[in-house]
């Protein structure tokens, strides 16, 4: 709380905390970190008064609904503004594997929904990274 506080204090334009997977991949995924806890840090820049961001990548074996209850939590449990969804690139044969290549058709099916759920602004493609066109997402909230 007191590591938030400071970063709070310091008013950035906007925070950011990717999810990066659904829950149930979590501790495969990011085995340091924890899907409620990343909630609540967004939840809480929110209450401070921040615009709140977060990400997740899709291909490490995620089902459909996975993916739209990760929006969905984005949104009702951290009131989230900004979104991005990109492809899971495995960098090196030691990473974990992709298990699935979404299409774009798929990714602008995610977009739709989000941005049907309130994101005020989703970037959603195969190549989409955490800080893709940040000035897009930054300008959609002022």
């Amino acid at each position: 709380p007191k590591a938030l506080e400071r970063i709070f204090r310091a008013a950035p334009h906007i925070l950011n905390h990717n999810l990066e997977t659904v829950a149930r991949l979590q501790k495969r995924v990011r085995p340091q970190a924890n899907y409620e806890r990343s909630l609540f840090v967004l939840s809480e820049a929110k209450r401070a008064g921040l615009v709140n961001k977060s990400g997740i990548m899709l291909g490490l074996g995620e089902s459909w609904e996975e993916i739209i209850q990760a929006l969905k939590d984005l949104r009702e449990k951290a009131d989230c503004n900004l979104l991005t969804i990109g492809q899971y690139l495995s960098p090196t044969k030691d990473h974990l594997p992709v298990e699935k290549y979404y299409t774009p058709e798929e990714f602008k099916e995610l977009k739709m929904i989000a941005e049907n759920l309130g994101f005020q602004h989703v970037a959603s493609a195969p190549f989409v990274r955490s800080s893709f066109h940040a000035e897009d997402q930054w300008a959609a909230t002022h």
